[in-house]
C-alpha cells in the first residue's frame, strides 16, 4: 500500500502561481512513477503531468504545458505540481496518483490515489 497526501492548494488570481505536493508513506515511493490528476466540477477527473520513477522522463497534457511542470524527490518522498500563469479553467481538485509510467495516464490504470486538494483560480 502507498499513501498519498496532497497539500499546497488554494485561491489564486488569474495569472499567478501556486505549487502542490504530495507526501508519500507506505511502500517504496521511487518503485511507482508518479502523476497529477484534475477533476472539475461535473467534468471526468482528467491526467494533467506524469514523471518516470527516477524524474528523468516527464509528460503533459496539451492544455499545461510551459506553464506546468512536475518533479520529484525520492529522498523526501515527494512530488510536486509547479503551476504558474494559472487560468480560470485550471479551477479543479488536484490528485496525485502513483502507478506505472505507461499506464499512468489512465485514470482506470492508476494505482494509488490521493485525497485531493482544491484550486480556485479566480479571473
Amino acid at each position: 500500500q502507498v499513501q498519498l497526501v496532497e497539500s499546497g492548494g488554494g485561491l489564486v488570481q488569474a495569472g499567478g502561481s501556486l505549487r502542490l505536493s504530495c507526501a508519500a508513506s507506505g511502500r517504496t515511493f521511487s518503485a511507482y512513477a508518479m502523476a497529477w490528476f484534475r477533476q472539475a466540477p461535473g467534468k471526468q477527473r482528467e491526467f494533467v503531468a506524469r514523471i518516470t520513477m527516477t524524474g528523468a522522463i516527464t509528460n503533459y497534457t496539451d492544455a499545461v504545458k510551459g506553464r506546468f511542470t512536475i518533479s520529484r524527490d525520492n529522498a523526501k518522498n515527494t512530488v510536486y505540481l509547479e503551476m504558474n500563469t494559472l487560468k480560470s479553467d485550471d479551477t479543479a481538485v488536484y490528485f496525485c496518483a502513483a502507478g506505472s509510467y505507461r499506464a499512468i495516464a489512465d485514470r482506470q490504470q492508476v494505482m494509488y490515489w490521493g485525497q485531493g486538494t482544491q484550486v480556485t483560480v479566480s479571473s
